[in-house]
C-alpha cells in the first residue's frame, strides 16, 4: 500500500491550511473541497505534487483527481488536517456559498436528473432494441403477406418482413420489453415529482403519489389528448365547475412544477402546524391542495411552456439554417458542461421526445462527448512516454467515449486550451451534419460510442459518419494545433522539452 503522508501534507498546506477547508469528501477518483478562499489554493504547485493527476473547479467545488486510491489517500489526509469528512452531498451543500443564482439553478435542475438518468438511459437502449426488432424490414426474411396478398409501398416497392413479423419469440419479446418502456416514459413524471422531494429533503412517498395522480389510468392519456374531441373528454364534475380528466404521461415541466409546490408547501406546513398532530395534518394538507393546483393551474401551464420550449428548439433544429444550429450547439456544449448550463438540456430532451417521439438534441451531446475524448487521444499520442499523465488522459479517454466527459476536460483538455478547442470544433462539424440529416435519438441513452444504441434505426449509417467527423477531426487539430502553437500557452515547455512529439 503506498505512503500517502507526506503528499497529504503537502496538499494540506498548498491548499491553503486546514482554515481554509469548509468541507471535504471524496468520489470514485477525487477528492472534493468547498474551500473559505478558493484564491488560497495553489493549483500549480499541488498539481505538482506525485499523488495529484489535476485539479478543477467545478459547482463551487475545487476537485484534485487522485485516482484509484482516493481512499487511502482521504484518509491519510483527514488524520493530518483534523478535519471529519463529510458526505457528498454535505458537500454539495456547503458549495453553493461559492455559486451564482444561475450556478445554484443549473446545480437544483442536476440533482433532480442525476438519479432518473440510469432509467432513462434503459428506456433508451430498450427503444433502440425493439426498433431492431419490429422497425427494420430485411429482405432475408421475405416480402410481408397479409390475408394471402404480398405487401407494396405506393411507389410499387415490395415491403418486407421484420423479425417480429417471423418469430412469435422475438414478438413476445417486443412486447414483453414495452412493460418497462412504458414505465419509464409514460410514467416519468412519478421519477421526476420523487426526485424533488428527495432533493428538498420532504417526504419521498408523497412526491411518488403525486406523480402517479399525474399519470393515472382514470385519466385520458396525454398521447391521445390530440386526436380526443372536446365532448369525449372525461371531467370531474363538482356541480359549481368542472375539471377536465387528462393525464400529463411523458411531461415534464408540469411534474417539475406540481413537484416544487409539493416540497415548498410541506416545508411550510412543518414549520406552522404543531409537531404532535404533523404526520396527520402535515400529509393532507400539503398533498390534496398541490393535486388539485397541479390539474387546474400548474399542469395546464406546464404543458403550454413544455410545449413552446421543445417548439422553438424544434423550429431551430427544423429550420432552413439548421446546420448553423447544429453547429452552434456542438461547439457550445462542452462549455456549458464547464458552467453546468448543460444540464437544462435534459429537460429539453425529455419534452422533444414527449411531443415528437424522439430528440434530435442527445445525438450532438453524444457527438460532444466522443470529439473530447479524441481530443485527449492526441495528447495521449503528444505526450507519449509521460507516465504521470497517462494515469489521467488514458481512463479519461476511455471515460469520454463511454460518456463521461468532466475527467478528460477539467484533467487535460481544459489544462491544454488546445485540445479543448480543437474538440469544440470537432464536435461543431459532427453537430452540423447530425442536424442537416435529421439524426434522431428514441432517448437519452449511454454517451460517447455507444450513444448509437439509441439513434433510430434509419440514422445508424449518417451517425457513425458523424462520429467518424468527432474523432478525426478533434485528433488532427489537436496534433496541428500544438504543432503550430495555436490556442497553447499551457503546453509550451512541454513542446520545449519534447520537439519531436507531433512531428
Amino acid at each position: 500500500m503506498a505512503d500517502y503522508k507526506q503528499d497529504a501534507k503537502q496538499l494540506l498546506q498548498d491548499i491553503g491550511g486546514p482554515e481554509n477547508i469548509s468541507a471535504v469528501s471524496h468520489c470514485a477518483t477525487r477528492m472534493r473541497f468547498v474551500l473559505n478562499d478558493p484564491a488560497k489554493a495553489d493549483s500549480k504547485k499541488i498539481e505538482e505534487i506525485p499523488a495529484v493527476k489535476g485539479t478543477f473547479t467545478q459547482a463551487g467545488q475545487y476537485q484534485v483527481i487522485i485516482g484509484n486510491d482516493v481512499a487511502t489517500f482521504y484518509n491519510e489526509f483527514a488524520k493530518i488536517s483534523g478535519k471529519e469528512g463529510v458526505s457528498k452531498d454535505e458537500v454539495k451543500a456547503a458549495s453553493k456559498q461559492n455559486q451564482n443564482p444561475v450556478q445554484r439553478a443549473m446545480s437544483v435542475l442536476a440533482e433532480i436528473f442525476s438519479p432518473i438518468i440510469p432509467a432513462i438511459v434503459v428506456g433508451g437502449l430498450i427503444l433502440g432494441f425493439r426498433n431492431i426488432l419490429e422497425g427494420v424490414p430485411m429482405e432475408s426474411l421475405g416480402q410481408q403477406v397479409i390475408d394471402g396478398a404480398a405487401q407494396f409501398t405506393k411507389a410499387g416497392a415490395p415491403i418486407y418482413n421484420t423479425i417480429v413479423d417471423v418469430s412469435q419469440f422475438w414478438s413476445g419479446v417486443n412486447s414483453f420489453l414495452w412493460l418497462i418502456g412504458e414505465a419509464i416514459f409514460h410514467f416519468l413524471p412519478v421519477g421526476i415529482t420523487w426526485s424533488i422531494a428527495k432533493k428538498m429533503g420532504t417526504t419521498q412517498i408523497l412526491g411518488i403519489v403525486l406523480g402517479i395522480t399525474l399519470v393515472s389510468p382514470q385519466l385520458l392519456n396525454a398521447y391521445s389528448v390530440a386526436e380526443t374531441a372536446a365532448a369525449d373528454v372525461p371531467f370531474w364534475d363538482f356541480g359549481y365547475f368542472q375539471i377536465d380528466m387528462i393525464g400529463y404521461q411523458a411531461q415534464v415541466i408540469p411534474a417539475m412544477l406540481a413537484g416544487f409546490l409539493l416540497a415548498y408547501l410541506e416545508l411550510w406546513l412543518r414549520k406552522v402546524i404543531p409537531q404532535a398532530v404533523s404526520m396527520i395534518f402535515v400529509p393532507f394538507f400539503a398533498l390534496v391542495p398541490t393535486v388539485l393546483i397541479a390539474h387546474t393551474v400548474l399542469g395546464p401551464i406546464g404543458w403550454v411552456i413544455g410545449g413552446w420550449i421543445s417548439s422553438l428548439v424544434y423550429a431551430g433544429l427544423g429550420s432552413s439554417v439548421n446546420w448553423l444550429f447544429g453547429a452552434l450547439f456542438g461547439f457550445l456544449y462542452s462549455p456549458l458542461v464547464i458552467t453546468g448550463l448543460h444540464h437544462m438540456s435534459n429537460a429539453i430532451d425529455l419534452q422533444l421526445i414527449a411531443d415528437y417521439g424522439g430528440t434530435n438534441l442527445w445525438p450532438m451531446i453524444a457527438l460532444s462527448n466522443i470529439a473530447q475524448g479524441s481530443a485527449v487521444l492526441a495528447i495521449i499520442f503528444l505526450h507519449r512516454g509521460d507516465k504521470k499523465e497517462e494515469q489521467v488522459s488514458i481512463p479519461a479517454a476511455i471515460s469520454c467515449y463511454l460518456g463521461v466527459t468532466e475527467p478528460a476536460m477539467f484533467g487535460i483538455n481544459i489544462k491544454y486550451v488546445y485540445p479543448f478547442v480543437a474538440a469544440m470544433i470537432g464536435s461543431g462539424l459532427a453537430g452540423m451534419v447530425s442536424t442537416m440529416f435529421n439524426v434522431t435519438a428514441n432517448s437519452i441513452g449511454v454517451g460517447g460510442l455507444p450513444g448509437i444504441l439509441s439513434i433510430q434505426n434509419q440514422y445508424w449509417i449518417i451517425f457513425i459518419i458523424c462520429m467518424a467527423i468527432a474523432i478525426v477531426v478533434p485528433f488532427v487539430l489537436t496534433v496541428v494545433f500544438r504543432k503550430y502553437n495555436i490556442f497553447n500557452k499551457s503546453d509550451q515547455t512541454i513542446e520545449a522539452s519534447q520537439p519531436e512529439l507531433g512531428q
